[in-house]
């Protein structure tokens, strides 16, 4: 099957390519340099509203939402390759309010809030007014089962009153971070997949305690960043509750499918730059009578990165062309295994370039290292590398017993 792009995508796609190249490449620097200009680096660095506005005038906004009404309409299959562009850089999906968890927190509220809760809190977050955090992992249990999740949330009158502890919410430091979608146990006694809810609380709610960030393999990623997360006592309306009890693992699922096919185009955006890398650093240097692109391992190398990036994609618009056609729930054995391969293969190329540029691949002279500890921890974002390959497994199992029904026995 040939994934060619329509019209409309290769439209956005030439125009987004000019944006990266005008705008966002050369404020990388600027956006590092304004960063630590600050008093704090919890600050947000005044190119990126810039550049957000820029994004908005030339129609670049909001391109991950499939909604005619709020973005462009575009399925999984023709955002994808949009997507990719954006991964590029690591400041770039914001500029494009296409960045997590934004993306995935208003995909969820746009599919499953109220009215109510759609004018408060989706409105701004669709005009990159304010950011958002997705409150789901928790330090005591393993959260790669959402079923253990144990942050307790308990109606009293007009009120749910919610205690526990997470960890790793991304964008809680940001100071444009407005409201939270929290994954807690309303029903301990419901079945396994009907205990959990989700809900709505707004940043700055009496007994919501920000604590110290979590840095990333030495990276803070202000003015983002990671942080521990503790609720104690917290009262919110009623009102504020999505969809309604017991249906809180059911929302997860609606959000994560789309959120992994964005995470994986935005590997493969960062592998596609890496190998660019690459093969311009081993050109421009000579080691041992010969420029380092004519030694054999790293034509090797090259080589290896190029299939592999290939077909790392092609599987991707795959399981996002099959999201789009039959659903996310018969995708899930295409999603879980992009959600294995992209990782891991970004990972390779952007060790390969690492050392290629030697002492420099692993300073901030270059975006590898940062690329590198991006890309190692999707391995366990949206579920890790184990659950996924389970997933596929037991698909697969099921599947090849189907096929076993229609052979004939087979008597040795």
């Amino acid at each position: 099957m040939t994934f060619e792009m329509n019209e409309k995508t290769k439209a956005l796609r030439a125009q987004l390519i000019d944006f990266m190249d005008e705008y966002i490449y050369p404020n990388e620097s600027v956006y590092e340099k304004q960063l630590n200009e600050g008093d704090t680096r919890w600050e947000v660095p005044p190119i990126i509203e810039e550049l957000k506005e820029k994004a908005k005038q030339a129609g670049l906004w909001n391109l991950f939402l499939q909604s005619d009404e709020h973005g462009p309409g575009l399925s999984n299959l023709e955002y994808a390759p949009l997507k990719e562009i954006m991964g590029r850089s690591l400041i770039a999906p914001e500029v494009f309010n296409c960045s997590a968890p934004d993306t995935g927190n208003m995909e969820l509220l746009e599919q499953y809030a109220s009215h109510e809760q759609k004018k408060k809190w989706l409105k701004p977050l669709l005009e990159g007014e304010i950011r958002s955090a997705y409150v789901m992992t928790e330090p005591d249990v393993a959260s790669s089962d959402a079923t253990n999740i144990q942050t307790s949330i308990v109606r009293d009158g007009d009120e749910y009153v919610i205690n526990g502890r997470k960890w790793w919410i991304s964008g809680i430091k940001d100071p444009r971070c407005k409201i939270m979608i929290l994954m807690g146990k309303t029903n301990p006694n419901a079945d396994r997949h009907k205990q959990q809810s989700m809900i709505l609380i707004p940043v700055g709610t009496p007994g919501v305690e920000v604590k110290d960030y979590l840095p990333m393999y030495g990276y803070d990623d202000a003015p983002s960043g990671h942080a521990v997360v503790e609720f104690n006592n917290v009262r919110v309306p009623v009102s504020n509750m999505i969809l309604g009890e017991g249906r809180g693992f059911e929302i997860a699922q609606g959000r994560l499918g789309p959120g992994r096919i964005h995470h994986c185009m935005r590997l493969i955006g960062m592998a596609e730059r890496s190998l660019e890398l690459l093969c311009k650093r081993a050109n421009e240097r000579v080691a041992f009578g010969k420029k380092v692109s004519e030694q054999g391992v790293i034509r090797n190398w090259i080589a290896e990165s190029r299939i592999e990036i290939d077909q790392a994609r092609l599987l991707t618009l795959n399981a996002a062309h099959m999201m789009d056609t039959v659903g996310n729930k018969i995708a899930r054995k295409e999603i879980a295994m992009i959600k294995v391969i992209v990782p891991n293969m970004a990972l390779k190329v952007i060790d390969r370039a690492v050392q290629v540029h030697g002492g420099g691949g692993v300073s901030d002279v270059f975006p590898l290292a940062r690329l590198w500890a991006h890309a190692r921890h999707l391995r366990l974002a949206d579920g890790p590398d184990e659950v996924h390959v389970e997933t596929v497994a037991k698909l697969e199992l099921r599947r090849q017993a189907e096929i076993a029904k229609d052979l004939p026995t087979v008597t040795v």
